[in-house]
């Protein structure tokens, strides 16, 4: 029988909150009897069971169950068979054994199937309350973490019906469980980190670290630290010892964004880990061992590069080993209309407003558009148009202007304008705002766009007074010129983008 000193009405369960289900499993009726009185009284849902068997029947068949209080000796299955037969499934509750004769191995052989506590006959009322307690806490948490990662990994999809994506799915599945290098090759926007982050999740390592480096957004000086970490003292400013993006990733993935922009110098130390699996650490003489796969991305001809001279060619064939390229926005907009669905869902969620439907001469000028910042554009666009439209039916003339395909896109209005020089300055710095935001705010990209070198297109910024994200490469205009130069980048969230 359940001992107990004297009983009290518990405060634990909160009125009007979903009572926790708890199914006890015991071949002793007093043992069942005692423990429902208990825990009804105490505010929780009761079931029970005689024999291993039913206990599976019941957590099968029972929707929402949080704990399970398993007795090792039961007539058929016993308790560590039922336990190793919960460890497999997804959504398992937590589980508690009971025991009358435990012993140690006992205890450490159900902690080691998933148990959460052990607790020894007779029963004592504080002690199985608390046990209860801090097991359904446990249980919420672990919820709560499936639910943020649910989440987390929906904003990660990768969508599309197109045949290319079909065919990038299937190059996906086959290299996912290998752990061979992967260079993933596309224009700027195309998804290529989505790309990667499906490789990892479909990949063993999938319960380990996913680590993104963005290598051009590192200065120079700071991007050995960052992938290689730094004893404390190692230089002015290291005032504690800092692990590298490589020891984080031990045992995971790391994905190496923009890697055509790293230095030869950098170059050479990131072969060093693909080939030896070694890092060193600024200020340090200890080598130390890491295990990690790596994917790379660029949107550089890196063939072109290493031809030139600046990309190493002993690194290029290192990391070309399986080489999957993300198709372009504009070799696949039959899927336009399913991603502007997919991304405005996510947005009414993220920002609690209700879902709005898209006018079919509204997709028809998304389909006609070129999408020259590709998936990154269309989904800054829907989230603009999410958040700034108020009909619930957005029509064509929500769009900006320059998807909209009308006349005078990038001309301000004459009236109010003096002179000729004003009129002509007004109009191209709209033009490079419109351009710059075509293209996700990148200058490089940019100054391709719009036939200018690069330097030409940073003296035009200054004199615009368009402020420019240091170590980005991003640009963000001010209000003032936003007033003037038409639509705000979605990315102009702060100075540094984000």
């Amino acid at each position: 029988m359940l001992k107990f000193n004297q009983y009290k009405k518990g405060t634990g369960m909160m009125k009007n909150r979903r009572k926790a289900k708890i199914l006890v499993v015991d071949d002793e009726e007093n043992i069942r009897k005692s423990l429902k009185m208990i825990l009804e009284y105490e505010g929780y849902s009761f079931l029970e069971a005689a024999d291993g068997e039913e206990a599976l029947d019941i957590i099968e068949e029972t929707v929402g169950l949080d704990l399970v209080l398993l007795d090792i000796k039961l007539p058929g299955r016993d308790g560590l068979e039922v336990l190793a037969e919960l460890k497999g499934k997804p959504y398992r509750p937590e589980v508690v054994m009971i025991s009358g004769h435990g012993t140690i191995k006992t205890a450490v052989d159900a902690t080691k199937l998933g148990a959460f506590d052990f607790l020894e006959k007779p029963l004592h009322r504080e002690r199985v309350l608390l046990c209860i307690r801090n097991a359904l806490n446990q249980s919420k948490l672990l919820r709560e973490c499936q639910n943020l990662r649910k989440k987390s990994d929906k904003r990660y999809e990768l969508i599309g019906n197109h045949p290319s994506m079909k065919k990038l799915w299937k190059e996906i599945i086959k290299i996912s469980p290998t752990n061979a290098t992967v260079l993933i090759h596309g224009e700027s926007g195309t998804g290529k980190e989505l790309i990667a982050r499906a490789i990892h999740s479909q990949s063993l390592r999938a319960k380990e670290r996913f680590v993104q480096v963005n290598c051009a957004a590192i200065p120079e000086e700071l991007i050995e630290s960052e992938f290689f970490g730094h004893e404390k003292g190692a230089f002015t400013g290291a005032t504690e010892k800092k692990p590298g993006k490589f020891e984080q990733a031990d045992g995971g993935t790391i994905f190496l964004d923009e890697i055509g922009d790293m230095s030869l110098k950098t170059q050479s130390k990131v072969l060093r880990v693909l080939e030896e699996g070694e890092v060193q650490k600024v200020g340090s003489s200890k080598i130390n061992k890491v295990d990690v796969r790596v994917i790379a991305a660029t949107n550089k001809d890196l063939g072109k590069e290493k031809k030139e001279g600046t990309f190493r060619e002993d690194l290029y064939f290192r990391l070309d080993v399986i080489s999957i390229y993300s198709p372009s926005l504009r070799e696949k907009k039959e899927d336009i209309p399913l991603l502007v669905e997919y991304f405005s869902k996510i947005y009414a969620e993220e920002n609690n407003f209700k879902v709005k439907k898209f006018s079919e001469d509204m997709v028809e000028a998304m389909m006609k558009y070129p999408w020259k910042g590709n998936v990154r554009e269309l989904k800054n666009v829907v989230e603009r148009l999410i958040i700034m439209t108020e009909a619930d039916i957005i029509e064509r003339q929500d769009l900006p202007e320059r998807i909209r395909g009308e006349i005078g896109t990038y001309l301000p209005e004459a009236k109010g304008i003096k002179t000729l020089k004003e009129f002509r300055e007004l109009a191209e710095k709209d033009f490079i705002l419109a351009k710059l935001e075509e293209s996700n705010w990148n200058i490089s990209q940019t100054a391709r766009e719009i036939d200018t070198p690069r330097s030409n297109l940073y003296k035009k910024l200054e004199h615009y007074g368009i402020k420019i994200a240091a170590g980005v490469g991003e640009a963000v205009a001010p209000s003032s010129l936003r007033e003037k130069g038409g639509e705000e980048s979605p990315n102009s969230k702060g100075q540094d983008g984000r």
